[in-house]
């Protein structure tokens, strides 16, 4: 019998098990992954100010880089932000956990079963007092969802790049079936990681075409690659509106959820990794780690961010709905006009009443009428006051 089953063994359940371990040792905690490492094949990065210096102390054993800031390219101009920056890999992630956690991890574990106190996983039966389940995004009717989709290659280049921070936005590439820009990430002085990202409607993503993208930006840079060391691939939700409430109702029996799976992301990036920490903490001070209360504390705090970002929701479907595909970029354009701590602020979902004011006000980056239109029209949340 274990006190906690986290079935799938990525970001969010990982850094549950994890916080579990460091702060209440004495729990019988088992990570099920149903692939061969934790983590899959990710990169995982934030920024200084998402996270509390408690949090971040706590998170730094997973940390492989981190940076003193950050740039972004537009059309209109560049600029450099001094905010901090870090990535974790999966195989640091991996390494950490394993280290760990020990004999609490299975992998190459096929689940065919889960409860909030049962799980069937690599022909046996479990039981715990909890169940948690972390397995990835999975599309609801009561959540509506645009894409953000992206194809990232880690190069080993021929000579130094000579680039010393994240460039996080490069959109003064051609814009291509929505909001399109590369991220690039200088672990070392020859190796990048290189990332073509698109903002889309669909989660449709063709990897050679992306790929072919990626070639061409490296050679723009004047790089020339020596190898590839990994590549990885990702389509995550951007919220545009929905019912939390019913969206939690049809998840069967109750269960306990983290991650995506629990509706935790940032609305307008996609990332996750703010609300794992967040909800890991949450965990490892409860005093009580039962399937009720586990459930309702989960379910609670999954309400209560999801309807702080209503206004991110907001401007989500300003960016699909209001602007042509092609000029999306304009309003990322004007965004990262406004003043540091706001963007800062955005990026960890606490932005205040006069930063959404901030936004708004100015010379528009689109159309008044067509933003208004999107604001009311295209994707209206529930009545349950979700904003």
């Amino acid at each position: 019998m274990h006190d906690v089953i986290l079935v799938g063994g990525g970001l969010a359940n990982g850094l549950i098990a994890w916080r579990l371990r460091l702060q209440r040792p004495e729990l019988r905690i088992l990570l099920v992954e149903q692939g061969a490492v934790l983590g899959g094949n990710h990169t995982w990065s934030f920024y200084q100010k998402d996270l509390t210096p408690a949090q971040l102390a706590w998170l730094q054993p997973m940390v492989v880089r981190q940076w003193p800031g950050y740039e972004v390219r537009f059309p209109t101009h560049r600029r450099m932000l001094d905010t901090g920056c870090y990535s974790i890999s999966s195989t640091r992630f991996h390494e950490v956990l394993t280290a760990a956690l020990g004999e609490s991890v299975m992998l190459d574990a096929a689940v065919s079963i889960v409860d909030r106190n049962t799980v069937q996983a690599g022909g046996q039966t479990l039981k715990a007092r909890v169940v948690i389940d972390g397995r990835g995004h999975q599309a609801s009717g009561h959540m509506r969802c645009a894409y953000q989709k992206f194809v990232g290659r880690e190069v080993e280049l021929a000579e130094p790049h000579g680039q010393t921070v994240p460039i996080i936005m490069d959109a003064t590439v051609p814009q291509d079936g929505g909001y399109r820009f590369v991220y690039t990430l200088p672990f070392d002085a020859r190796r990048m990681l290189v990332e073509d990202t698109y903002y889309s409607n669909q989660p449709d993503l063709d990897q050679a075409a992306v790929g072919d993208h990626i070639d061409a930006y490296i050679a723009s840079r004047g790089w020339k690659v020596a190898g590839v060391v990994r590549e990885e691939t990702g389509v995550l939700p951007i919220a545009l509106s929905g019912d939390i409430d019913a969206f939690w109702r049809e998840k069967p029996g109750a269960l306990p959820c983290s991650g995506l799976r629990a509706g935790l992301f940032h609305a307008t990036t996609g990332y996750s990794l703010l609300y794992a920490v967040k909800l890991a903490d949450l965990i490892a001070g409860m005093p009580a780690l039962d399937a009720e209360s586990v459930y309702q504390q989960t379910k609670a705090f999954s309400v209560q961010q999801w309807r702080r970002q209503g206004f991110m929701r907001l401007l989500n479907r300003m960016l699909f709905y209001a602007s042509p595909p092609l000029q999306r970029y304009r309003i990322l354009q004007r965004f990262y006009k406004l003043p540091q701590q706001l963007i800062e602020r955005f990026y960890a979902a606490r932005l205040t009443w006069f930063d959404q004011l901030r936004i708004l006000t100015g010379k528009p980056p689109v159309p008044v009428l067509s933003a208004f239109r999107a604001a009311i029209e295209t994707g209206k949340e529930s009545s349950s006051k979700q904003s």
